[in-house]
């Protein structure tokens, strides 16, 4: 995680995102920057599910997609949408450390067994629903996983600022990744 900017103040943030969204972004979050109000969105985050995260951003400044580890490949349509729709040329992948989606194979049995156990199915459906889908979700290093799907939305949106940025649980702090 060495490639990890920590941001205490503005002049942490990297030039070529300051005064922007995604600027905007990591103040509001890190460094308790007063809120403006928005009539519209002007960024568009794309985090994990995890509850262990939360944003501290103003009421209508982001689209937010949450899903497992931040994993958007199901999901471009509402990415085009609120590009399409919404007009937001910024975007802000957003990985964070500890994530259950490495690793699934580590959870299987608690996987099944919760969904027999809590959700009421058959152990041989829940084991099924497993083998169909682990390999779509399982995102290997968080790192490498936000990092590939950043260049993959830069292919697919030219024109879109998208910008990796990864939270550290040990200190609910959003930070910039070194690309290089």
């Amino acid at each position: 995680m060495e490639r990890l900017i920590k941001i205490e103040s503005v002049n942490d943030i990297f030039p070529g995102y300051r005064d922007t969204p995604v600027g905007r972004l990591i103040e509001y979050h890190n460094l308790g920057r007063a809120f403006n109000e928005y009539s519209h969105a002007e960024i568009l985050v794309g985090m994990c599910m995890d509850n262990r995260k939360q944003l501290r951003i103003p009421r209508n400044f982001a689209y937010i997609m949450r899903t497992g580890g931040a994993n958007l490949r199901y999901n471009e349509f509402q990415v085009s949408y609120a590009i399409g729709v919404g007009r937001v040329e910024y975007m802000a992948l957003i990985g964070h450390t500890n994530c259950a989606m490495v690793n699934i194979e580590a959870r299987k049995d608690k996987f099944i067994m919760g969904l027999v156990e809590v959700a009421g199915w058959e152990k041989d459906k829940a084991e099924e629903h497993y083998r169909n889908f682990v390999l779509m979700y399982e995102i290997g290093n968080e790192l490498d996983f936000l990092l590939g799907e950043v260049s993959r939305f830069r292919l697919r949106y030219p024109k879109i600022v998208i910008v990796p940025l990864m939270y550290r649980l040990e200190d609910n702090l959003l930070y910039l990744v070194r690309e290089d």
